[in-house]
């Protein structure tokens, strides 16, 4: 059984599953040909995609393609069945329109690939997370491989308890499974890099919790756990860790057609908290102005209102992806150039975009632009993914002018914002 409750853990099931022979057919394409991808859907203001969205089954609550009945009971099978691989994928649904949205994308592709999904509304009320341990007991205590995406997850710490499987899987999650794997190494409660300590009794008191699930997720005589991932890490001891190289995006997209304009990646992190919003409105337009680039791919956690900022005022092309942003990238058209700031995608599309010809290039945070709220570990922590970065380019100095074309009233200190 594997545990996703994000596109990019779904992703990276898949390419695990590819990786280690468990896809349902050996070529990478699905048995019958899915709809187009497209880089970008119409969207209403909550995240819901238009009329044209695409899915194969219907009737979903809210507009969603595919969605299931309450229960969890897995949708209807697809009109044509591949092999079944023996993977059971569970979804364990998030609130967020627009993530949701991309698990279904990425939930046809699965099945495309033989692989069962079970989706789960385990935030579906009061009662849903007690509804969603107590349906997954019985097939947790039969699996004898667990896969999950998010080890700091409160429902994965919840539901480990109850495997008896003998070898457990972390497939990454982006640049948090760097801190993972540090806090496994050190011995260390698993905290979310960005989170500033301990949040008051609902933390303390699922402390004994989150203690337990990083003593299953330590090795022993009776049960090996391995690491999928992409990311530059150091196995602790008694750890596996797999090399994540995209065999699975490569094959089965592009390569890309590429346009002479860049992109520009967008991050969350001004909605999680650590950089202040105006100054990276103003390194957007900064960057924007200084490389000439036409479009913006949002992070599927960036606010309504920022992106319309960036819109309104920088006259970028603001793309919503209805995928993760390697297969987007994968499948094109993509800039020759494509810029981000600190994030997993300075680590993945590298791998994703081999051989296209295509440069990643990847913009410091200057220190100045965090936040009063960022966690202490925030800044060493993002120069830490920016400096592990293979195969990018480090974007010289560049001074940071007033940001003025963003209509944000605020005019920050100059700052440096590349480099």
């Amino acid at each position: 059984m594997a545990f996703v409750e994000s596109p990019v853990q779904l992703l990276n099931v898949l390419e695990w599953a590819y990786a280690t022979g468990r896809s349902g057919s050996s070529a990478p394409a699905p048995p019958h040909a899915p709809k187009p991808l497209r880089a970008g859907v119409p969207r209403q203001p909550d995240g819901r995609t238009d009329s044209r969205t695409d899915g194969r089954t219907a009737g979903g609550p809210a507009g969603e393609p595919g969605a299931p009945a309450a229960g969890g009971r897995e949708d209807p099978p697809a009109p044509v069945t591949p092999p079944d691989t023996g993977l059971v994928i569970v979804v364990l649904a998030p609130h967020d329109p627009m993530t949701r949205g991309q698990l279904r994308r990425m939930a046809e592709l699965a099945r495309d690939h033989g692989h069962r999904l079970r989706w789960e509304e385990a935030r579906g009320g009061p009662g849903a997370p007690l509804r969603t341990v107590a349906g997954l007991a019985g097939p947790l205590r039969r699996a004898r491989r667990i896969v999950i995406g998010d080890p700091f997850s409160r429902y994965v710490q919840l539901l480990l308890p109850l495997t008896r499987a003998r070898e457990l899987v972390v497939v990454d999650d982006g640049t948090a499974t760097m801190e993972f794997v540090s806090q496994l190494a050190r011995g260390e409660r698993l905290v979310r890099w960005h989170r500033r300590g301990s949040r008051g009794a609902r933390d303390l008191a699922f402390a004994p919790v989150s203690a337990s699930t990083r003593r299953r997720l330590t090795p022993n005589a009776r049960r090996s756990v391995t690491v999928f991932t992409a990311m530059p890490v150091e196995a602790p001891p008694g750890v596996d860790v797999v090399r994540n190289d995209f065999a699975w995006t490569r094959a089965a997209f592009g390569p890309p057609r590429l346009t002479r304009g860049t992109d520009l990646v967008g991050t969350s992190l001004v909605e999680t908290g650590v950089v202040d919003p105006e100054r990276y409105l103003a390194a957007v337009a900064g960057l924007a102005r200084a490389y000439g680039a036409t479009r913006y791919f949002a992070h599927r956690r960036e606010s309504t209102e920022k992106l319309h900022r960036i819109a309104s005022g920088l006259g970028l092309e603001v793309v919503r992806p209805e995928l993760p942003l390697e297969l987007i990238a994968r499948r094109g058209p993509i800039g020759r150039t494509v810029l981000s700031f600190p994030s997993t995608v300075v680590h993945t599309l590298p791998l994703a975009l081999a051989g296209t010809g295509v440069t990643v290039a990847v913009c410091d945070i200057d220190p100045v632009w965090l936040t009063e709220r960022a966690s202490p570990r925030a800044e060493g922590f993002l120069s830490e993914v920016t400096d592990t970065a293979s195969d990018v380019r480090r974007l010289p100095a560049m001074p940071l002018s007033a940001p003025s074309a963003v209509n944000t009233g605020h005019t920050p200190q100059a700052t440096h914002p590349c480099g």
